[in-house]
């Protein structure tokens, strides 16, 4: 098939897509009995148009229609191209996440069949609890809740535990959600530095401990560490770090934000206090989603109720969940990710798979002499941070285009997601790619480096 064949059905299936919501819009116009004869025109025209649409795609022939939405174009990046965009990888949605999103795209979706006590997560219809129990047993921990994004649920920990003043330990590669929950809680971050390797070690998490204690006279109220950090994605010791925070009695915040939804993550068996991850990264569900878990023993704290009386009214609205602001992701956000939840747990144990196919990729990329990888080796993670100052940025030096030199040619070769101009430090992520689009991207990045005349092993 060729690509402008296939770029013409990629948006020949949009204007269907969209004529099918035409359709939709012209049975909730109507009313219950049936339609009047002008609904009735619109309908039949509307499916004639669907057909001719439909034969379009089939033959891959016609002409492009304008699948803008107002001032929206139609976002067909994971249609046309491979996607290497370090952050988009885990979060594509399943099409289970897509079809859920169709159905539950409408403000409060969730909420046909709420019924006493009125709470999110006790819905029955859609199984929003029986979710949150399976959500539970699938990290191994006692409960667990939906939040809109990691970052809040990082926010219903540090406002639970800390009172002005407070320290918490965090990496130095800590993402800046980490920073603004502790602030915003009115805490202190303290971090702990990285070693030869860029990595978090146990060791010095406790030595961090001590320098705190020593310096205020009190122990951290929490170590919130990344399993996986945003920067390299390196793997930092968990296990040693929730080892040194049960001695300290301290608890331990297991930031999974690349880990939840792509890897096992067994929460006792790390030791982990709280669990969070996030939807949009790496659970292939909707902006802005997340997960909350915690345990038995942390669970009336981190979940309380309000207590709140109205002073005039007397009103109280004790069944609602503070951290939580009563109720959390309403709509399409959650069922995307309920729907996808069953592909996540499935994909989880292909995990050393995923590593793999990024291992493989990154010894072809090697090959182009100056290339280097500043993440560590050999991966244990699809994201990575690569070095191209001694290869493509050697071109973009006295390239017309610059650094744009090399989007261009990966977009020529249906490739997208790097940093658009960058050449020297970037980041990658193979997750999710079959074998061949690995395997084209790395003859890509070969057949590019030929091209320009770099040094190839």
């Amino acid at each position: 098939m060729s690509t402008s064949k296939k770029s013409l059905q990629i948006q020949k299936t949009y204007e269907a897509l969209f004529a099918l919501e035409d359709l939709r819009e012209i049975f909730r116009q109507s009313l219950p009995a049936g339609f009047d004869e002008e609904e009735q025109e619109k309908f039949s025209g509307t499916v004639a148009r669907i057909k001719s649409i439909l034969a379009d795609l089939e033959n891959g022939s016609g002409k492009p229609a304008c699948t803008r939405v107002g001032k929206l174009d139609a976002r067909t990046r994971e249609e046309e191209f491979i996607n290497i965009h370090p952050i988009q990888a885990a979060g594509r949605l399943t099409p289970e996440a897509r079809k859920a999103i169709i159905s539950y795209g409408d403000g409060y979706s969730t909420c046909d069949y709420c019924r006493k006590p009125f709470r999110l997560d006790k819905i029955t219809r859609p199984p929003i609890e029986e979710f949150h129990q399976d959500l539970a047993k699938f990290l191994n921990m006692d409960q667990a809740r939906v939040v809109p994004g990691a970052r809040r649920g990082f926010q219903a920990v540090t406002q639970s535990l800390l009172e002005k003043g407070d320290c918490v330990i965090v990496s130095s590669l800590a993402h800046y959600t980490e920073f603004l929950a502790v602030e915003v809680a009115g805490g202190i971050v303290k971090e702990v530095p990285l070693d030869d390797n860029n990595l978090i070690t146990a060791e010095a998490v406790a030595l961090k401990v001590e320098a705190v204690r020593k310096e205020t006279e009190k122990l951290p109220k929490l170590i919130m560490i990344d399993h996986f950090d945003y920067q390299f994605a390196n793997e930092h010791d968990v296990y040693g770090i929730a080892k040194v925070a049960r001695e300290y009695d301290i608890p331990f915040l297991y930031n999974g934000a690349y880990t939840v939804g792509i890897k096992p993550v067994d929460g006792k068996k790390i030791g982990a206090d709280f669990i969070v991850g996030s939807g949009h990264k790496s659970m292939a569900a909707a902006a802005p989603s997340g997960v909350l878990a915690t345990t038995n023993e942390w669970a009336p704290r981190i979940f309380r109720t309000t207590e709140m009386i109205g002073d005039l009214t007397k009103r109280k609205f004790g069944v609602k969940e503070v951290e939580n602001m009563g109720c959390t992701l309403m709509g399409a956000t959650l069922l995307s990710m309920i729907a996808s939840f069953p592909r996540v747990q499935e994909r989880t144990k292909h995990w050393d798979e995923e590593v793999q196919k990024s291992n493989y990729f990154l010894e072809q990329f090697q090959r182009v002499l100056g290339s280097g990888i500043l993440s560590e080796t050999p991966r244990k993670h699809t994201l990575t941070k690569v070095d191209t100052t001694g290869s493509f940025d050697t071109v973009a030096k006295t390239h017309k285009r610059r650094g744009f030199f090399f989007s261009d040619e990966l977009k020529e070769r249906g490739i997208v997601g790097e940093f658009a101009g960058a050449t020297r430090t970037w980041k990658l992520n193979t997750y999710g790619l079959t074998w061949a689009q690995v395997k084209h991207t790395a003859d890509s990045i070969l057949e590019i480096a030929g091209k320009y005349k770099l040094n190839i092993n």
